[in-house]
């Protein structure tokens, strides 16, 4: 892992920047260490989908693969470690601590992905709000774990973002977070920062058992 590092380089990216495109040569991986990737995929009249979020410390891309199968951009202020793909790839090969580390990453993504598969598909509007809410805080505010009482993080995508990401309205989405606000579930100021009291309470809305991520793939 020494060697690895010798060949890393640190990176501060903007929200809004392309970290890479679909369908684009893939000629480095990266170690999220700060912020939240938003994951797209495009259709050909240039319709997008997001297909995931990725916070830290995620590894942004997959190795062996020669090019991208999605978009990934930067919706907060991101740092990140990054490799070369030639040494990645390299590592893996010498190191079974490096290729377990990846693996699980990419089974625990697959759990994740089937399990917001649930959501998107058999869980109410209210309910994927909330689970929404609930894996944002996990993944932003690192004190959340499963005895965590409370939460305070800021929203990392936009109203229409998050309507996509759920595949509601722009006004059910709005209608569900007052919903939440007024019964006391959340706390919203300026818009985007919340701040959630009681995190069982949360837990409760979501109809189920929500992993910490979803659909994280590259």
């Amino acid at each position: 892992m020494a060697r690895l590092a010798k060949t890393s380089s640190r990176h501060k990216i903007e929200p809004g920047v392309e970290l890479i495109g679909d369908a684009e040569a893939v000629d480095s991986y990266s170690n999220m260490l700060s912020g939240v990737v938003k994951l797209t995929k495009s259709l050909s009249d240039g319709r997008q989908q997001i297909v995931g979020l990725q916070f830290a410390p995620d590894f942004l891309g997959r190795p062996f693969k020669v090019k991208s199968a999605i978009n990934a951009e930067a919706v907060t202020a991101v740092s990140l470690c990054t490799f070369p793909r030639a040494a990645i790839e390299r590592m893996m090969k010498e190191s079974p601590e490096l290729e377990h580390r990846l693996l699980k990453q990419t089974l625990n993504e697959l759990d994740e992905a089937r399990e917001w598969m649930v959501a998107l598909g058999r869980k109410t509007a209210p309910e994927k709000v909330a689970s929404f809410l609930l894996m944002i805080a996990r993944n932003i505010d690192s004190s959340v774990g499963p005895a965590a009482r409370s939460a305070c993080f800021d929203l990392p995508l936009t109203r229409a973002d998050i309507s996509d990401f759920l595949g509601l309205t722009n006004e059910t989405v709005s209608r569900q977070l007052t919903r939440l606000r007024m019964d006391g579930v959340i706390r919203i100021e300026n818009n985007r920062h919340v701040t959630v009291d009681n995190v069982k309470r949360l837990e409760q809305r979501c109809g189920g058992a929500t992993r910490n991520s979803p659909l994280n793939e590259t």
